[in-house]
């Protein structure tokens, strides 16, 4: 049983492959059994591939599924395609569309399994790629904000110096007044006298001034801060709600790029393990001697060709007597007087009917 299914897995004709040798079967079941296996590692690999994309089991495999039976089609049309003729260079001519065609199968289904081969490697380059996402993310966010926020931290500063000079000047007027009362600057007299008042004065004023300068300018900086803590906030928002978008960067595309970071060998000897798998039913094909089987296989084929070539050169003939006597016939018919008589006649009463149908027609015109 399982080396029937094989059979038919190989594309073989089985009602011509049964009346062969155990080893021309046996051969033919190994060949099937490559084409299957082959399917079933396509089948694997595209659910895996799939199952990156969708992250739903059922649904990748059912699209493996299908891709699996595109692949086993496949093989099984090449293998089944190629004819054994006994000369070597015409059966590679022959076969090398299909190993062209194996190649790119083999790529195919070698990627999606060296995606889970190298599973670990792959997440640890998609963890560094990103926190490099990640960190620009965070710079390019940062340049939405960050002039505005230097522009309010160059405002704040400068309303503070304006409080700082307003401040010094105070503590200059109160040392003058201060120097004034005791005789150490000024009139040089102890006392508080006119100049006195004067520079007390002033330094009360300059004092009003301060404080006047102080709550107008403390409620500019607080609104201005106030404007720092919301733009940080927001700055905060986005960084947060895109962090997800990095999070998710492990897609089917991102760990192919990431797989192309690693080291190349280890890819190259997977893919050709595939491509092996992959060809190896063309070259089983192919390096095998002409058997049994391929012997039976171009005798009904000439058989077929034959009968063929019979029937239509049998159709051609009569087709030909046909004609010779159709002509023949034909051309005694037109010697016949009463033939042409009788002809004559019915042309005559046919104008007839003619003409006066024409008649009849413009006379009720001009009725």
């Amino acid at each position: 049983m399982l080396q029937q299914f094989f059979i038919i897995c190989s594309g073989a004709d089985t009602d011509i492959l049964k009346d062969c040798s155990k080893g021309e079967q046996n051969k033919y079941a190994g060949i099937g059994a490559t084409v299957f296996f082959t399917a079933l590692m396509a089948f694997i690999a595209a659910s895996y591939a799939l199952y990156t994309v969708f992250d739903n089991p059922f649904a990748a495999a059912g699209f493996g599924f299908v891709w699996g039976l595109l692949i086993f089609n496949l093989d099984r049309y090449i293998v089944s395609t190629i004819k054994k003729t006994g000369n070597v260079i015409d059966e590679l001519i022959q076969a090398s569309p299909r190993i062209l065609l194996a190649i790119i199968i083999a790529v195919v289904i070698s990627k999606p399994l060296e995606l889970k081969i190298f599973e670990k490697e792959i997440n640890q380059v998609l963890l560094e790629q990103k926190n490099d996402f990640t960190l620009a993310n965070k710079d390019q966010i940062a340049l939405q904000f960050t002039p505005t926020v230097d522009a309010l931290k160059t405002d704040i500063k400068t309303l503070q110096d304006e409080v700082t000079a307003k401040e010094i000047e105070v503590n200059s007027y109160y040392n003058t007044y201060i120097a004034e009362a005791e005789g150490r600057e000024g009139t040089l007299l102890l006392g508080k006298g006119p100049v006195y008042e004067e520079k007390r004065e002033k330094h009360d004023t300059s004092l009003a001034e301060l404080q006047a300068l102080r709550t107008t300018n403390n409620e500019k900086i607080k609104i201005a801060e106030e404007q720092i803590t919301s733009l940080n906030a927001e700055y905060e928002s986005q960084v947060t709600s895109s962090q997800p978008i990095i999070d998710n960067f492990d897609g089917l595309m991102a760990r192919v790029n990431a797989l192309g970071k690693l080291p190349w060998l280890p890819s190259l000897f997977i893919f050709l393990l595939f491509l092996a798998i992959e060809t190896s039913p063309i070259f089983a094909k192919l390096l095998s001697p002409k058997g049994e089987y391929d012997i039976k296989l171009t005798e009904d084929e000439s058989k077929l060709k034959s009968w063929a070539t019979q029937q239509d050169y049998q159709r051609q003939s009569i087709v030909s007597t046909d004609n010779v006597l159709n002509d023949k016939v034909y051309g005694d018919l037109a010697e016949e007087e009463d033939l042409y008589a009788y002809k004559r006649k019915i042309a005559r009463d046919l104008m007839k009917k003619q003409q006066d149908a024409f008649y009849n027609r413009q006379s009720k015109f001009l009725e």
